[in-house]
């Protein structure tokens, strides 16, 4: 087979890999759970190459994203669930739904409406799945429905903690400024000290996990997105590092020859350049 533009040859090359007769023995052996953290990895990927600016990485990584996606639709196909048609169909039945404004006969909204009707759409489709269900006769979730439905467990940790804040907040729960936000940071930090004067390291954990859901609602009310911003920090911190390890290298030396008073004078002049370079 050659390169392609057209995702039919995609599909061709993916049922090639997952045939019992000639296919690739690693594509042939995996199922939904194995390739799950595939695909997990490969959005961060995409993420990767966004923050950089790599706009040719970035079209490597949505062809490595898009295969993904072809892989599952695969394995269900095989399974006789639904196919790579199915997933194109539902998504863009999907998009007309939840965009009436567009393409629909609701035009002309203002943006407060849009957004009360997208609310109210998503509402209709949840309750639609638990019909359908029924009507499969697969198990419902004997749960009572939460303000907090949909928010998938699998989600990085800050993400998930701003989704639950944003869905929560919706209904009212909520504090009305950051400060407030900020002055619960500092009761958390409080807990904290006392937790470690009682070395219970359980407890520590807990009140840690406390601090960091409190920072993702600060962050939240500041319109900063808590993933983001902390991708951003470990990016600035491996570059200061690397700043310490190449100023420590023109000594003939390494971190592990160097006292922390040492290297932190280091950090403050990597600080210092940055600073002046920008």
């Amino acid at each position: 087979m050659k390169p392609s533009r057209d995702i039919a040859d995609l599909l061709a090359i993916m049922a090639q890999l997952r045939s019992p007769d000639g296919g690739c023995p690693w594509d042939l052996e995996q199922d939904f759970a194995s390739i799950a953290p595939y695909t997990i990895e490969e959005a961060y990927e995409v993420a990767d190459a966004i923050e950089r600016g790599d706009l040719a990485d970035l079209k490597d990584e949505l062809g490595d994203l898009l295969l993904q996606v072809v892989f599952h639709a695969r394995m269900a196909e095989e399974r006789g669930a639904f196919d790579f048609p199915a997933v194109v169909e539902a998504i863009t039945a999907k998009m007309i739904r939840r965009h009436p404004h567009v393409f629909g006969a609701a035009r002309d909204l203002p943006p407060d409406a849009v957004k009360k009707l997208w609310s109210e759409i998503k509402a209709e489709e949840k309750a639609l799945r638990v019909r359908e269900r029924a009507v499969a006769g697969l198990a419902a979730d004997d749960k009572p429905a939460s303000v907090l439905d949909g928010v998938p467990t699998p989600l990085p940790a800050l993400t998930r903690a701003l989704k639950l804040q944003q869905k929560a907040g919706a209904v009212g729960f909520d504090w009305n400024d950051a400060r407030q936000v900020l002055a619960k940071i500092r009761e958390e930090c409080d807990e904290i000290d006392a937790e470690l004067d009682a070395g219970d390291a359980s407890a520590v954990a807990a009140e840690i996990g406390d601090l960091l859901f409190a920072v993702v609602n600060l962050a939240r009310h500041a319109d900063a997105d808590p993933e983001a911003s902390l991708r951003t920090t470990n990016a600035k911190f491996a570059r200061r590092f690397a700043f310490i390890e190449a100023a420590l290298r023109d000594q003939g030396r390494k971190p592990t020859d160097a006292t922390l008073e040492e290297m932190d004078a280091l950090w403050n002049a990597a600080k210092a350049a940055e600073r002046a370079g920008s």
